[in-house]
C-alpha cells in the first residue's frame, strides 16, 4: 500500500506540476481580471499540495526504498508501450482516427497484460469503432481521416 501510495503520489505530482506551468503559460491575471489559465494554476498548485502531503505520508510511514520502486518494473512492457504510443502519435493525422487508433488498442490489449485474442479482436475493433461514433455523429466533433479518407 505504501509503494502504490508513494507512487501515486509522485504521478499526481508530475501531473500536477505541467497543470500549473500550462495555466501559467496561458496567462493567470488576477482575481478581478482572470486570464485563461487562471483556474489551471490555482488548481495545480493545489494539486501540488494534496500530491506532496501523499508522497510525506508514504515516506513517514517508512516508504520502501528507492532500489524497491523499480525491483518489478516490467520494462519490456513499458517500452512496448511508450514505443506505441510514440508511433500513434506520429501517424495519427497521417492514417486518420479509425486507422491509427485500432492498431494501437489491439497492440495494447496484448502487449500489457495479453487479453485473448477472442476478445482482444472485437474489443479492439469496436470500441474505436463506438468512441469514432460518438465523437464523429453523435457529438460533431471533427476527428482526423487521414489519407485513405477513412472515417
Amino acid at each position: 500500500m505504501k509503494n502504490a501510495q508513494l507512487w501515486g503520489g509522485l504521478v499526481w505530482l508530475a501531473f500536477s506540476v505541467f497543470v500549473v506551468f500550462g495555466g501559467r503559460s496561458l496567462g493567470i491575471g488576477s482575481v478581478n481580471d482572470p486570464g485563461s489559465g487562471f483556474l489551471l494554476f490555482w488548481l495545480g498548485l493545489l494539486m501540488c499540495v494534496l500530491s506532496i502531503a501523499a508522497v510525506a505520508g508514504a515516506a513517514a510511514e517508512g516508504g520502501p526504498s528507492f532500489a524497491a520502486l523499480w525491483q518489478d518494473v516490467r520494462w519490456r512492457k513499458v517500452l512496448v508501450v511508450i514505443a506505441s504510443l510514440c508511433v500513434f502519435a506520429l501517424l495519427f493525422n497521417r492514417l486518420g482516427f479509425l486507422l491509427s487508433v485500432t492498431p494501437l488498442t489491439l497492440i495494447l490489449l496484448r502487449a500489457v497484460d495479453p487479453v485473448p485474442w477472442r476478445i482482444a479482436l472485437p474489443v479492439g475493433v469496436g470500441a474505436p469503432l463506438a468512441l469514432w461514433w460518438l465523437l464523429k455523429r453523435a457529438l460533431l466533433i471533427q476527428l482526423p481521416s487521414g489519407m485513405f479518407g477513412v472515417g
